[in-house]
């Protein structure tokens, strides 16, 4: 596995360590990135150290060594945010553009909007919520849990 293709879990348990603000345990990375048993975890652990992106301390738990570039995704802060999120605020804003243009043509008479306009403000509409749709459950599928278990 190369960094490039870090994905499924061992990307679930890597963005987990990145928003860690302490070393975690195997026990930790189960609970927190919502694995199945401790040896699972480890072996997504092994993975990622393998891989020179964390480290075992002296007390043997793991601590983040290198944050990578994940494709399709963007580090805000400690969190991994998928693209799609990104492409719905454009979406949003055109939607709200388009809006009020149709709410400005009920007050300026002379602003006549077409059917075009509203089938484009439908399509809007719609690429808006496929996007934050697919962006949310994307988030929710990296991020099961926060750091500390709320």
């Amino acid at each position: 596995m190369t960094i490039e293709e870090l994905e499924g879990n061992t990307l679930s348990v890597y963005a987990f360590i990145v928003r860690s603000d302490r070393p975690v345990g195997t026990r930790d990375v189960t609970r927190g990135a919502e694995l199945s048993s401790t040896s699972v975890a480890h072996r997504h652990l092994q993975k990622l150290e393998d891989l020179g992106l964390i480290e075992k301390d002296s007390y043997g738990n793991y601590v983040l060594k290198q944050k990578t570039s994940i494709k399709g995704h963007v580090w805000v802060g400690k969190n991994l945010v998928p693209r799609l999120m990104f492409y719905s605020f454009f979406f949003i804003g055109a939607f709200a553009a388009e809006v009020s243009i149709i709410l400005l043509s009920f007050v300026i008479k002379s602003l006549v909007v077409e059917a075009g306009f509203l089938f484009a403000t439908v399509i809007t509409l719609v690429a808006m919520l496929l996007f934050i749709i697919e962006g949310i459950l994307s988030h929710r599928k990296l991020n099961p849990k926060s750091v500390d278990g709320k």
